[in-house]
C-alpha cells in the first residue's frame, strides 16, 4: 500500500509494506530493543522508502523546536558549565534543549538511539565528550538529526561538526608558563588516550619542552580519566617515583585537584614543593586550596556556540568551517611556584 498524491504515509502502511504487525512497527520507530534484527530493518526500510515521518515527530508551527544534549557525566563541573551556554543559547533563540546522559548497552545502538530522537521529534543532538560510531552518525543522517560534538573523544567522519577550544596552544601555554618558573621534570597527568583534545594538550605540552630544549621523559606522562579519581591515582604514580616532578600540568580542574591531593596525602606543599597546573577554569579551579592555575576554555561560549551551529545546520546552511576552536588563556592564581 502506498500513499496517493496528497495522502499521508501511515504506520499501518509501512507495517505492510514490512510484512509485520502494526504494534511490531510501532515498536521499532519507538526503539524498543525486544525486536529481531532482521525484522527492525525490513521496517526501517520501509520507513524509508515510504517517507514516513511519525506525528511526534512534526512540529507546527506554534511549537518550539526541540533538541536534545547529552553528556557521558552529567554532574561534573565542566559538564555544568557547558550546560549554561547551551541553554541559554536555547532560550534565546525559542529551542527547547532536552539534557540527559549518552545512552549505552541497546539504548545507545545506532538504529534505536535516531529511531527514539525522531519519534521524539528531535530535530538535533549536541553529544558532549563523549564516543561515537561511524553506525550511530550515519544513523542520525538517515533520521535527519542534525549532529554537532563538543569537545569529542573521536570522529568517525571529518564531515561531523565539533566545537573545542585551542587545547595545543593551551598545553603550550602551560608548559610554557611552568618552564618560566624554572621546572625541568613537569609531568602530564592527561586524558584519555584517544580523546583528540587530551591529545592535543599532550602535543603542545611536548612542543613546549622541545622548545626549550628539555628532553621528555616518558616515564612523566599518564594518562586516565578527566576527573579526580584518575588525576589521584596518577598524581600518586608520578609522585612516587624516585625523581619525582617538581611540577605537573594536569589535562583537566578534577584531574588536577586529584594531583593536589595525592600530593597532600604524601606530606607535600603546593606550591612549594609541587606546582600544580589544571586545564578548563570551573568553579573547581577558585574552590580548590590553593586556587589552582588553570588554562581557561570558555566552556559557556563553546556551549552557546554548539547551539547555533546546530540550528544553521537544522536549516540546511552551509558551514565555512566543521570544525569550530575558541581561544584559551593562561590563568595565574597559587598553585604554581618558582622552583626552590
Amino acid at each position: 500500500m502506498r500513499a496517493g498524491a496528497g495522502q499521508r504515509t501511515t504506520l499501518a502502511m509501512v507495517a505492510e509494506a514490512a510484512g509485520v504487525s502494526l504494534p511490531t512497527a510501532s515498536k521499532v520507530l519507538n526503539g524498543r530493543g525486544d525486536v529481531a534484527a532482521a525484522t527492525r530493518s525490513r521496517v526501517e526500510k520501509a520507513v524509508r522508502e515510504l517517507g514516513y515521518v511519525p506525528a511526534s515527530g512534526r512540529r507546527n508551527a506554534n511549537q518550539n523546536r526541540i533538541v536534545d544534549l547529552v553528556f557521558d557525566d552529567l554532574v561534573s563541573p565542566y559538564s555544568l558549565e557547558v550546560l549554561r551556554g547551551v541553554t541559554q543559547a536555547g532560550a534565546e533563540a525559542g529551542v527547547d534543549v532536552v539534557v540527559g546522559r549518552a545512552p549505552t548497552g541497546k539504548a545507545a545502538e545506532a538504529a534505536s538511539w535516531a529511531g527514539k530522537l525522531r519519534t521524539g521529534g528531535r530535530e538535533g543532538l549536541i553529544v558532549v565528550t563523549s564516543e561515537l560510531s561511524l553506525e550511530q552518525v550515519e544513523a542520525f543522517a538517515k533520521a535527519g538529526i542534525a549532529l554537532v560534538v563538543i569537545d569529542p573523544l573521536n570522529l568517525p567522519r571529518v564531515e561531523v561538526t565539533s566545537v573545542g577550544a585551542t587545547n595545543w596552544s593551551g598545553g603550550l601555554a602551560a608548559t610554557e608558563h611552568l618552564l618560566s618558573l624554572g621546572h625541568r621534570r613537569i609531568a602530564f597527568a592527561g586524558g584519555p588516550r584517544q580523546a583528540s583534545c587530551a591529545r592535543a594538550r599532550l602535543h603542545g605540552y611536548r612542543a613546549a619542552l622541545e622548545k626549550a630544549g628539555v628532553a621528555a621523559d616518558d616515564s612523566l606522562v599518564l594518562h586516565g580519566a578527566f576527573g579526580y579519581p584518575d588525576g589521584l591515582e596518577m598524581g600518586g604514580r608520578l609522585l612516587d617515583l624516585s625523581r619525582r616532578p617538581t611540577a605537573v600540568f594536569a589535562a583537566s580542574d578534577a584531574t588536577a585537584v586529584g594531583v593536589m591531593e595525592a600530593a597532600r596525602r604524601r606530606g607535600l606543599r603546593v606550591p612549594q614543593d609541587l606546582s600544580v597546573v589544571g586545564f578548563d577554569d570551573t568553579i573547581l579551579a577558585t574552590l580548590a586550596t590553593p586556587a589552582l592555575t588553570v588554562v581557561r576554555q570558555p566552556l559557556p561560549d563553546m556551549g552557546r556556540v554548539a547551539l547555533r551551529t546546530l540550528l544553521r545546520l537544522i536549516d540546511g546552511e552551509s558551514l565555512d568551517s566543521h570544525h569550530v576552536e575558541l581561544a584559551t588563556k593562561l590563568v595565574v592564581r597559587d598553585s604554581t611556584a618558582a622552583i626552590s
